[in-house]
Order: structure tokens, then sequence, then C-alpha cells
């Protein structure tokens, strides 16, 4: 009787560690349907080239289609909106956020979200490798010059950037360390019209991430200077900001986000997914492609860098004066 009770105990207690691990009765196994993925700039960028290498991926570990929607517009803000304003949190309607997602609501008097509350913070993906261009043509052969050129003529020099609020604040601040620079800035909406712009003359200089990368190796592009730590393996030739003098690295790392309320379960199932996409060969041949490093973190890390960059480039912003 006694080993009959044992038995039945360990086989209630196995059967309910397996239900444990099934979803609870009538709900269905996440995801059955298709994740759709905001990505805030123009179709043919970099990030929404990238996102759609590693939509793939994700897609495949998922077992349903992952669908990118191009939100460009306010700052790269537009997604981050959406999800803030009555998006369930079903985890089927994500956002890359990009850093301007954390600056263009302190710029505002009334901001349509608090990136502090509004949020799930699924998983940090990748940064950008920036850079200051100018055509082939252009006087200038160093950012020094370019900059000898901006102070003696005030206004004259116009620079382009993906959208206000995104390069336009390291401009700015360029602007500051080199003595009171003043130029003109022209925001547009995604880097493939930024470049056009410098191409066809409408602009002296842009700052972009790295769009410009086959433009600088096919001789269209020169590239003054990029803006990490090191000079990327691919372009040794230009210096980066601290090397020019300027004591500025930004590398911009972006990840995605749901609406405020996701079931940690469904976190978890997506961030794994994308985690392991990262290694997939035709998302890494993107990265190499941009020159794009990647720089994970886990939703929880991801949370803490938010916290730490909203509160950093908020006083920041604050004390430049800018407005949205």
């Amino acid at each position: 009787m006694m080993l009959r009770e044992a038995i039945g105990r360990r086989a209630a207690l196995a059967l309910g560690a397996g239900m444990a691990a099934m979803p609870a009765l009538g709900q269905p196994r996440f995801p059955g349907r298709a994740i759709r993925i905001f990505v805030p700039f123009p179709p043919g960028g970099t990030t929404d080239t990238q996102m759609r290498a590693l939509a793939e991926g994700a897609a495949r570990r998922l077992g349903q289609p992952v669908v990118i929607e191009n939100k460009p517009g306010a700052g790269g803000t537009l997604g981050a909106t959406t999800l803030a304003q009555g998006t369930r949190p079903d985890g089927y309607t994500l956002s890359v956020m990009p850093n301007s997602v954390f600056r263009v609501p302190v710029m505002m008097a009334r901001p349509p979200y608090d990136p502090m509350t509004d949020f799930t913070w699924v998983i940090r993906l990748v940064g950008y490798t920036f850079g200051i261009v100018v055509r082939a043509d252009a006087p200038w052969q160093t950012l020094a010059e370019l900059l000898a050129d901006a102070r003696a003529n005030p206004g004259k020099i116009s620079y382009g950037t993906p959208g206000v609020a995104t390069l336009d604040v390291t401009m700015e601040q360029i602007a500051r360390m080199a003595g009171g620079i003043r130029w003109l800035h022209v925001p547009f909406r995604g880097g493939a019209d930024n470049m056009q712009a410098l191409l066809g003359g409408q602009i002296d200089v842009a700052a972009e991430s790295s769009v410009w990368a086959e433009l600088v190796r096919d001789g269209r592009l020169r590239l003054l200077a990029s803006w990490g730590e090191q000079r990327p393996p691919r372009f040794r030739m230009a210096p980066t900001l601290r090397e020019a003098g300027i004591d500025i690295v930004n590398a911009s790392p972006y990840g995605l986000a749901g609406p405020r309320g996701m079931a940690p379960e469904v976190v978890r199932t997506l961030h794994d997914a994308f985690r392991d996409s990262l290694q997939d060969p035709a998302h890494l041949a993107v990265l190499e492609r941009f020159d794009m490093p990647l720089m994970y973190a886990d939703g929880a890390a991801y949370a803490r860098y938010a916290r730490e960059f909203y509160e950093e480039d908020s006083a920041m912003v604050r004390s430049m004066g800018l407005r949205f």
C-alpha cells in the first residue's frame, strides 16, 4: 500500500511538472500568428536592411512570419509612439528603439510617451558605425579643415542627418567643442534621402550611419571621421572623432521593445528567437556590409541601459537647450 501511494505521489508530481511547461488549458501557444515590427526609418537604410535580415532568422525559429513595417519621420519615434498609444501588450507588435526614442520626449512640451514607463524592453541587438562624409570633390580633406571653414563662415555650411533629434545632437556637440561653430542642420526622413541630397549637392556634409560605406569605397564620398572607439576595419584611412581632437564616442545601440505589460514568457520567447538569429550567416553578412557592431543585451540589461542613457542624454539635451 505504501509503495503504491509513493508511486502515485511521484506520478502526480511528474504530471504537474509537465503541465507547468505547457500552455494553460485553452491558452494558445505563442506565437500563433505573424509578428509585426516597426522600423522607424524608410526602406533601404542600414536599420531597415539589418532588421529584415534578422527577421528572416527569427521567423524560422518562431514558426511565424515576422513582418517589417516602416514608420519614418518624427526623429525615429513613430514606432515607439504607436506602441505607447493603445497597442496590446500581447507580443505581436514590437518596435526598433533608436536612441532618439529617449531624446525626443525631453525636447517636447507634451511628449506622447514616457520612455521609462511605457515599454517592455525585449532585447538590445546591434549598434551603428557613424561618420561625417562629404563629396569626393569637396574642398575639405580633413575634419579639421571642415571645422576651420565652418568657424570662419558661420551659418554657411549645411549638414544632413536622418532626422531631427538623431545625429544633429552629436553634430551640435562637435560644434560646441570646436569653438562655437554655427552650421545649418537639414533633417531628412532617413539615410537614403540624406545620401541622395549629399550626392546631389543640396547639402555640404552628411552625418550618417554607414549607409555611406560603398559610396566611400567607390570614391564618390570622402569619410572625414568615424564616431566609434576604434576605426572601422574597412575605413582605417579616416580618424575617429577622438583622434581628430573631439572627445566623443557614439555607437548608438538599438534593440526591440513592446508595449508595457508584456508577459514574461512571451518576452522570453521573443528574446531567444532574436538572440539566436543574431549569429545567422545572412545577418552577419549585413553587419559586415555596414560595419555594424553586435551589442547584444537581454531584456533586463537593456532596461538598465535605457534608464542610464535616458538620464545622461536628457541632461545633455536640456543643457544644450534643444527643442523638437
